[in-house]
């Protein structure tokens, strides 16, 4: 018996990501000049639970991406003017990542733009509809979550992502 992998729910929900994501970073790249991987970095930083600016390696943890990975990112970001970096001054060893005003202000266009995704995405559904597939899947994350919850890395349940910053729109 052959299964359809378009009827499964981890199929779904990953293709829909991965779609979401690609569009995501197309409309960044042409109106903001950011990419999806950018605008994640940001969203960490910018993050209203997050009021303390963050070292590369507490941005790595969050976007569950390498030291390395975020350490490029930021290489770009702070040339573009988008943040900066400043020594801690508990540790000199370590950086502590800033968002920069202009970084704070592109987020709202960095989430209108995932709106717009989002409602392209979803033109076919009522807004019941709609609202009933938000409540679904939080319920499916409770339950993923409630199953092994001291397995699951802290970003899991902070709302945090489970790919790359490539890989996932805010």
């Amino acid at each position: 018996m052959k299964i359809d992998p378009s009827k499964r729910f981890s199929f779904l929900v990953n293709q829909v990501a991965k779609l979401h994501g690609a569009h995501f970073d197309r409309l960044a790249r042409e109106r903001m000049g950011l990419s999806l991987a950018q605008c994640r970095l940001l969203w960490a930083l910018a993050h209203p639970e997050q009021p303390e600016p963050l070292s590369q390696a507490a941005v790595a943890q969050r976007l569950e991406t390498s030291a390395m990975a975020v350490a490029t990112l930021c290489d770009r970001m702070e040339a573009g003017g988008w943040i900066r970096r400043e020594p801690s001054p508990n540790d000199r060893r370590v950086k502590l990542i800033h968002a920069t005003p202009r970084a704070l202000d592109a987020m709202d266009q960095a989430l209108a733009i995932s709106d717009e995704v989002l409602a392209h995405g979803l033109v076919t559904l009522s807004a019941d509809e709609q609202a009933q597939l938000m409540a679904l899947l939080a319920k499916a994350r409770e339950g993923l979550l409630a199953w092994q919850p001291e397995a699951a890395p802290a970003s899991l349940h902070d709302g945090g992502a489970t790919r790359g910053p490539e890989e996932t729109a805010p």
